[in-house]
């Protein structure tokens, strides 16, 4: 019989946070955690005492001021006698519309042109070669300007709208003008309008939201909803009796006969923009400065995910293709059934770091005069004010919220479309 004896374990003393490993490590974290903290704090100190001595205390203040100048493009109400607060707000609503607008086309050009990039027709194939390296090799700035001088100096004044025989004339029914101010696309109207509610009232953040859209964005999500829940019914159906179910007659009208319904009851109606003077009024005006930077954004990193989905793609093995076509699928259903979902795998990890470009890229709109985060936070309040490190700060904390935001719903996504390995 042999019995097992564990050596008696020493008293612990400080020297052992030096000279023992089990404590070593977390003593070295622990030490350089509090040197970063006490650099911070040095670093913050000083900052604020020479800040103090330039008779410029940190403070926030200026942001309830008169902000004094006006933006052109702009998703709420906006006057120049609102505040810096409410100009800033209205430049981070034009940072998202640009980048979501952004996001959406890169990604859909990107794809495209990736798919064709190996394309077997030799033509199709370089061309889309030709666009890959000619954007990606010139510097995104310049080719902001340089859209924005094509849609200046090309497309026809206002003034060429006008006359018995004029140069330029409206298109689609005379119900979209595009001249060299911008385009004009006719404005949604209801004449029996639920009205609009008011978030943030009596602060500088007050903005209206329109329940007249509100309810068509519910009853399209519904619809949706049901003629995805009939399509997945189906599926059931055909995994039990082998036979699936015909169900686009019934998808089509419920998904159209519910909003058209609430359209007509809304009196849905357009707006459209006329020529009144020297330049057009009503209808949505959408400026030359937001569709240079928008298609600028879209196709220079739409090269970028272009080369992305032609990586992903090429990673998944060509024998999964010879496998489906011998069961008798079709290219389009083998790009779409087979090769797509496992190429996603590959794909999405980097798709996340050009949304992310683009969200940055979008502060050069300065060049074109698109008033963003950038233009009307850092750069009019900042010399309006002089509050460089205060407003420097603000959009630094806004640029990375943005990220973050779109980086952990993209890593949500790809954890939900990712193969499970076992």
């Amino acid at each position: 019989m042999t019995t097992s004896m564990s050596a008696p374990q020493k008293p612990f003393r400080l020297s052992m946070l030096i000279y023992d490993t089990r404590y070593r490590s977390k003593t070295i974290q622990i030490a350089a955690l509090i040197g970063f903290f006490c650099g911070l704090g040095w670093l913050i100190d000083n900052t604020v005492t020479n800040l103090s001595v330039l008779g410029k205390e940190p403070s926030f203040r200026f942001l309830t001021e008169e902000a004094g100048y006006k933006i052109n493009q702009k998703l709420i109400e906006y006057t120049a006698q609102d505040t810096h607060l409410r100009a800033a707000f209205v430049g981070l609503l034009n940072t998202l519309l640009v980048a979501v607008l952004g996001c959406f086309t890169a990604t859909v050009i990107g794809v495209v042109v990736g798919v064709l990039r190996l394309s077997k027709n030799w033509l199709i194939a370089r061309l889309m070669t030709i666009y890959i390296e000619g954007f990606r090799n010139v510097p995104l700035l310049l080719w902001i300007v340089f859209i924005m001088a094509i849609l200046v100096e090309t497309l026809p004044a206002p003034s060429a709208f006008r006359g018995d025989s004029p140069a330029a004339s409206m298109i689609l029914g005379d119900s979209v003008a595009i001249s060299n101010r911008g385009i004009y696309v006719p404005e949604a109207l209801f004449s029996r309008s639920l009205g609009d509610i008011s978030l943030f009232e009596g602060t500088s953040l007050q903005f209206e939201v329109s329940l007249d859209l509100v309810a068509i964005l519910a009853v399209l999500g519904l619809s949706i909803w049901a003629a995805k829940w009939l399509g997945t019914r189906a599926d059931r159906i055909q995994e039990t009796t082998g036979k699936r179910p015909t169900t686009w007659y019934i998808q089509i009208p419920l998904i159209a006969a519910p909003i058209l319904s609430l359209l007509f009851t809304l009196g849905f109606h357009l707006g459209l923009p006329e020529l009144k003077g020297f330049n057009f009024s009503g209808g949505t005006h959408i400026r030359n400065s937001l569709l240079a930077l928008w298609l600028a954004l879209s196709l220079y990193t739409g090269a970028f995910i272009a080369e992305i989905v032609r990586a992903g793609i090429m990673a998944i093995d060509h024998g999964q293709t010879e496998a489906a076509a011998a069961l008798g699928l079709r290219p389009k259903r083998i790009m779409s059934l087979v090769i797509m979902p496992q190429a996603l795998r590959v794909i999405i990890p980097p798709l996340i770091s050009n949304y992310l470009n683009i969200i940055k890229n979008s502060s050069l709109a300065i060049a074109v005069g698109y008033l963003d985060l950038t233009g009307t936070l850092i750069g009019i309040t900042l010399n309006q004010t002089g509050r460089e490190l205060e407003t420097l700060l603000l959009g630094m904390m806004v640029y990375l919220t943005i990220s973050l935001g779109i980086s952990f719903a993209m890593n949500w996504y790809n954890k939900h479309v990712k193969l499970v390995e076992r």
